[in-house]
């Protein structure tokens, strides 16, 4: 047994393993203890353990101390360096165990050594890094850069945090990341959003108002990443804050001046439209004034005067159109975007398109079988098609074709349009084309190649805004000579976007369609008595208010089942009015008309509407659709307040 346990003893490399006598002094050595220490048994049995030791250890007494603990505590272990017979050091794990014989008499000691050296470089190799990392956090400065554990408590603070938010590092460690949020983002759960969101896609960023020690806001850009162990676990988060107060201040201070730029050439443009429009206008009130003179010659001679009448009617109509253009221009139209399907939305506008167009001209799509819908609002999508197609007649005096299609396009380079999937909706002419000098103006506002009187200029950028509110942009590409394509880039539009159901036709209410006793309230006598001529050739009886004070006599002393007001009137408004007819007349139906582009926020809210000027088949197409919308089976009948 004993020749067995020198063997394995002697085996060994990889550990010094020797005994010492009771004083310290060598007795044994293995091969493990001749690799680590270089001494060879003979050169080193029989000296004592203590010259494997650095001096500052002996002065110190370690040796000693060693064998005493041993006897005393029956092991000793500790690590530090150790001598090599060439003099250089090395890191060891020691244990000292003392031997007893089976009297209890102590008969020399057990000595382990383990090299070390490697495992301490690695050990403060990692301590330098740690070290140097955290002197370079502590030296920056112009960022808040901290750890979180999982479940968002501060555990570490740098010299920037304490800048920004005013907390030193005894303050703030142990405390919830939360209390740098306003109250109401605590109270709607945005702290532990911001944890959870980057725990699922491996990063959150926001910017948003946080709070310092002394209760002041700063802007803040917020990164949060999980921290991971070796093994994959999460052992926190990594969080780092930014100051961009000033920025967002220069930022705002940029948009501000910018929108004063933007408003001082809207100014200017207005400025410019006048003198247009004013000439448009007097071209058009001198076809109408000129057509009522000679309708009245020829009618008191007895003659057709259906020719004028006609005239009449096109100037007013274009003075609409005009008006619409105007009105749209003044302002940024909220658009209703949804989902469109191209194919159905120019399907279902073709009588339109070529009665708008006349029988000179063809119409030919080139629609793909499988075609995506876009993000867009169908009723201005319709307006910007019907635009591009009178654009494209004009530029077509002798006929020719249009052809209107589209084709799926991906942007992954930013050039206008944000990356991501597209469709490019296309009208091409085969008129004039544009030289390149007219092609660079040809979306300004204004700027029209059409003769006096056929053109305000404001189409192709109506429909260029358009494209820009749905989040696309407009292209257009020609030459002279050569036709003109333009191009309508739109959005795919999302998997879950709504997409409108086209409702099954109604049979129409036939006791909807009795006469009703209306009344009218406008300020202008001319609309008045042109909207209740309107409802009295429909068989509705009609009374008429010149003014909203007087509509509300009329309704307390008469029976009415439909009050029709204008919205712009002196004194009392029509949102006045209505507001008034709410609370005496709360099942009376309701119609506003309004020449404005638009009503108030927060006025006449849910009241159906119809805009000025509307023809009489408009009025009676809102009548009946407000009327059915009501669900009664009768006529309502109101002789008083109620």
């Amino acid at each position: 047994m004993i020749n067995r346990f020198e063997l394995l003893v002697q085996s060994v490399t990889d550990y010094a393993i020797y005994m010492l006598d009771p004083t310290g002094v060598i007795t044994s050595w293995n091969a493990g203890a001749e690799r680590f220490k270089g001494y060879a048994p003979d050169e080193i049995i029989g000296q004592h353990f203590s010259k494997f030791y650095t001096e500052e250890d002996l002065q110190r007494g370690i040796p000693a101390t060693g064998l005493r603990t041993a006897e005393a505590e029956g092991r000793f272990e500790a690590e530090g360096w150790r001598l090599r017979k060439d003099g250089t050091r090395f890191w060891a794990n020691v244990v000292i165990d003392p031997i007893w014989d089976p009297s209890g008499e102590l008969v020399g000691f057990a000595k382990v050594t383990r090299d070390l050296t490697v495992r301490r470089e690695a050990e403060e190799e990692l301590r330098r890094s740690e070290e140097r990392f955290r002197f370079l956090l502590q030296s920056v400065t112009d960022y808040a850069i901290y750890m979180l554990d999982t479940e968002g408590h501060v555990t570490s603070w740098n010299a920037g945090a304490e800048r920004f938010k005013g907390y030193t590092a005894e303050e703030i460690i142990g405390q919830h990341f939360s209390r740098f949020y306003a109250a109401e983002d605590q109270a709607a759960g945005v702290p532990a959003r911001a944890l959870r969101t980057a725990l699922d896609e491996g990063r959150f960023e926001a910017e948003g108002w946080r709070y310092r020690k002394d209760g002041t806001q700063f802007w803040a850009n917020v990164v949060i990443d999980p921290v991971r162990n070796d093994s994959g676990t999460l052992i926190g988060f990594a969080k780092i804050t930014r100051d961009l107060t000033e920025r967002r201040g220069s930022q705002l201070a940029l948009e501000q001046a910018q929108q004063a730029f933007f408003q001082s050439q809207k100014m200017e443009a207005i400025g410019k439209l006048t003198g247009g429009v004013a000439h448009d206008f007097n071209n058009l009130l001198a076809a109408i004034i000129g057509s009522v003179d000679l309708a009245r010659r020829r009618l008191a001679k007895g003659e057709d005067i259906s020719r004028f009448l006609d005239n009449i009617m096109q100037a007013a109509e274009r003075g609409a159109t005009l008006t619409h253009r105007m009105l749209a221009f003044a302002r940024k139209q909220e658009l209703e975007l949804q989902s469109v399907r191209l194919p159905d939305l120019v399907r279902g506008m073709a009588d339109l398109l070529q009665r708008t167009i006349g029988p000179g001209i063809a119409i030919d799509t080139r629609f793909p079988l499988l075609l995506k819908p876009v993000r867009a609002d169908p009723g201005q999508l319709e307006l910007a098609l019907l635009n591009l197609a009178v654009n494209a007649r004009d530029a077509m005096p002798n006929g020719g074709v249009i052809t209107i299609g589209a084709r799926h396009e991906t942007v992954q380079v930013r050039n206008g349009l944000t990356p991501g999937d597209y469709i490019c909706l296309w009208v091409s002419d085969e008129g004039e084309g544009m030289d390149t000098e007219t092609l660079g103006k040809a979306v300004d506002p204004f700027f029209t190649t059409k003769g006096v009187g056929r053109g305000t200029g404001l189409g192709l950028s109506m429909v260029a805004g358009m494209a820009e509110q749905c989040g696309g942009k407009l292209v257009l590409s020609s030459e002279a000579g050569h036709g003109a394509v333009v191009e309508i880039w739109l959005p795919v539009a999302a998997a879950d976007a709504h997409s409108p159901e086209v409702a099954a036709p109604q049979t129409p209410d036939r006791r909807v369609l009795d006469p009703l006793t209306i009344l009218i309230v406008d300020d202008d006598e001319i609309v008045l008595t042109n909207t209740a001529a309107m409802l009295s050739d429909m068989g509705h009886t009609v009374l008429q208010a010149p003014s909203a004070a007087e509509g509300l006599r009329i309704l307390g002393k008469s029976r009415v089942d439909l009050l029709i007001t204008d919205f712009a009137m002196p004194e009392m408004t029509g949102a006045d009015l209505i507001h008034a007819v709410e609370g005496g007349w709360p099942r009376l139906p309701i119609l506003l008309v309004s020449g404005y582009a638009e009503i108030p926020e927060g006025a006449a809210v849910g009241i159906p509407r119809l805009a000025k000027p509307f023809r009489p088949h408009q009025l009676t197409a809102a009548i009946l659709d407000m009327m059915r919308e009501t669900g009664s089976s009768k006529v309502l009948s109101f002789t008083g307040r109620s």
